[in-house]
């Protein structure tokens, strides 16, 4: 196969026409896209988000007792921790969850031993909307069924005269606290002047725009840039959308800002101020308050504080007003930027995919479950590819030794870099019991190269999916997952490929300059730290008809020409059912993807100087060949 590239010439326009009519399912090689009569795989009815609420009603019905009800109902199952969804709720809910069961993400609930419909004095409800939070009938509300879009009907729920009495007082405790943390926000957003706050809103409309799905709560309101309902920037809206809530408080006066609003810019302020725009994502699924702010802040300062000894801690914030937590989101920024540039501390992140939440975590020490996968790659690594090493630092060294043959052939691919992502690739599979491995990359080194010596960085924004690869190799066994069939394992693998090179795609031009073309076009802040994830299979519709459950991804950077690509490629693992990956294989998986991105710069090097390095292969025939032919 030839690629098309902008240093080979593409296509002649009516070939290239006829060729984009084809189908590039590799079971419809050649014939005419989209030419079939109805999809030839279809997406069982008990699988994804819908189903998981439908399950985690029932469960809840059926349980013993109110308190089990509930405690199945915050974990979906037993798919998320309890304490996410106990952050989502509004302060009337979550008031009445800890007068009733005794639940509370502040760690100061009652016992909540109750005898009920004994002496009932309100018959409240609790059911399960549709975007997986609690929702609950509390005495100033009217029925569920006519306020919350539910998965079912609802649990009948007594409230004595005492429960009354008890979320009366504790209501107007945390009453209190919101409109103090509203007042202060208020406060804060003043003091910032109206060319501060037109700041704030422009810098927060990015972040949605460059930042993955969120769904956020602030008070009653959801804010969310995911789906059919998005209030915020981001895939559906435009910037500037008069339905996007940031856009339609540029020209507001403040006094005319609901407080919801208020919480919802000073909070993700302070959120980026900690992090970047990824921090949004940590609390993705909870309310917008301060104290919600400065519980994920102490947990960050906590983790950063032990994650390296010999750096002075970072103190804690002397009240949860935005001034504190605005010194401590800067320290804790510093700390993170500290223990990146050490190399020594691996941060992460968990990855709840019902709700999408993200939870960064500091990685311990590699112990032995992932130095003997990191021993039993290597050796199959030594058998295929021309290095030696026990560790992957060693065969690193070897082929920065001497890396002129990854711009020569070897094996059956036209360059050693092929060859090495692919073997790696396919040792990762077997080593990690993976059901899928994965790597990505851009084919062309030269015409990456030559754009940016020229800094046509409108020219490589104008690039489209089929500039970028992604090897994919299931593991032998995995045909069982799609009925046997060789042909639906290759048409998944394909499926997922390309899903790959638009991830590659889309962060590419993150790592340049915001020229014009490059602010328009639609792309994510580029990746940097690894990540494991539970249930992915809920929400994205190619994750649910590839059976993507439990996932490692390790992104890494890439140099080319001295520039730092992050998130130019990674490694990814998939498990369809089984058991999740756990930390020590994220580490071992880090060092492999570390290894994979160190050959990819040197061949950039080589590139530079000249080599002609093409990554013709991993297209839907190649994915065929391998896997169904």
């Amino acid at each position: 196969m030839t690629f098309p590239t902008e240093r080979d010439g593409t296509l002649p326009r009516r070939a290239a026409l006829a060729k984009a009519r084809q189908s590039r399912r590799p079971s419809r090689l050649g014939r005419q896209a989209g030419a079939a009569d109805e999809p030839d795989y279809l997406v069982p009815q008990d699988t994804g988000f819908p189903a998981l609420l439908r399950q985690t009603w029932q469960r809840a019905v059926d349980a013993p007792d109110l308190a089990t009800s509930v405690d199945v109902l915050l974990t979906l199952a037993g798919h998320v921790p309890a304490d996410i969804q106990l952050r989502a709720l509004p302060v009337a809910d979550e008031t009445a969850l800890k007068v009733l069961v005794g639940r509370s993400w502040r760690g100061d609930a009652r016992s909540a031993d109750r005898a009920d419909g004994a002496g009932t004095a309100f018959l409240g409800e609790i059911g399960l909307d549709r975007s997986g939070r609690l929702a609950v009938r509390v005495p100033s509300k009217g029925p569920l069924g006519g306020e919350a879009d539910l998965v079912d009907g609802v649990l009948r729920v007594p409230w004595s005269a005492e429960d009354l009495a008890d979320y009366q007082v504790e209501l107007a405790l945390a009453d209190d606290r919101w409109q103090a943390s509203v007042a202060d926000c208020r406060q804060y957003l003043l003091a910032a002047g109206s060319d501060g706050r037109r700041g704030l809103l422009e810098n927060l409309t990015e972040a949605a725009l460059r930042t993955a799905p969120f769904i956020l709560y602030a008070g009653e309101r959801q804010y969310t840039n995911f789906r059919d309902r998005n209030t915020l920037t981001g895939k559906t809206l435009r910037p500037g959308h008069p339905d996007c809530a940031l856009s339609t408080l540029a020209a507001v006066p403040l006094e005319l800002w609901s407080d919801s609003d208020v919480l919802l810019v000073v909070c993700l302020t302070l959120l980026v101020r900690s992090s970047g725009y990824g921090r949004i994502e940590e609390a993705n699924g909870t309310q917008l308050t301060l104290d919600h702010v400065a519980l994920l802040f102490e947990r960050t300062r906590t983790a950063y504080n032990a994650a390296d000894a010999t750096l002075p801690p970072v103190p804690a914030p002397a009240s949860h007003g935005v001034a504190a937590l605005g010194e401590l989101a800067d320290a804790l920024a510093t700390r993170r930027r500290e223990l990146m540039g050490t190399g020594t501390v691996q941060l992460y992140r968990e990855i709840y995919g019902p709700l999408m939440h993200k939870i960064e975590r500091v990685a311990g020490p590699v112990k032995d479950d992932a130095k003997q996968l990191e021993a039993a790659l290597c050796a199959r690594l030594r058998e295929e590819l021309p290095v030696m090493g026990d560790t992957l630092a060693e065969l690193t060294a070897d082929v920065e030794s001497a890396p002129g043959w990854l711009a020569e052939p070897h094996g059956e691919f036209g360059t050693g870099l092929e060859s090495l992502v692919y073997e790696t690739v396919r040792a990762a599979t077997a080593v990690f019991d993976a059901d899928f491995a994965m790597s990505r990359g851009m084919r062309s080194l030269p015409a990456l190269i030559e754009a940016l010596r020229a800094e046509e960085f409108p020219k490589i924004a104008a690039w489209e999916i089929p500039h970028f690869f992604c090897c994919v190799v299931p593991s032998p066994e995995s045909r069982r997952l799609f009925g046997g069939s060789a042909s639906h394992l290759a048409d998944t693998a394909w499926a997922i490929s390309s899903r790959m090179q638009y991830n590659s795609w889309h962060f590419l031009v993150g790592n340049l300059p915001k020229v014009p073309e490059i602010a328009a076009r639609d792309h994510f802040v580029p990746p940097a730290i690894p990540d494991i994830a539970y249930y992915s299979d809920q929400h994205h519709n190619g994750h649910v008809a590839a059976k993507v459950r439990f996932t490692v991804r390790s992104p890494q950077a890439v140099e080319v020409l001295g520039r730092k690509f992050n998130g130019f490629m990674d490694l990814r693992l998939l498990r369809c059912e089984g058991l999740p990956f756990d930390e020590q294989d994220l580490l071992a998986a880090d060092r492999v993807s570390a290894f994979i991105a160190r050959a990819t710069s040197l061949a950039a090097t080589l590139a530079a100087e000249g080599a002609h390095i093409e990554v013709a292969s991993f297209d839907s025939q190649w994915h065929w060949d391998k896997i169904a032919a």
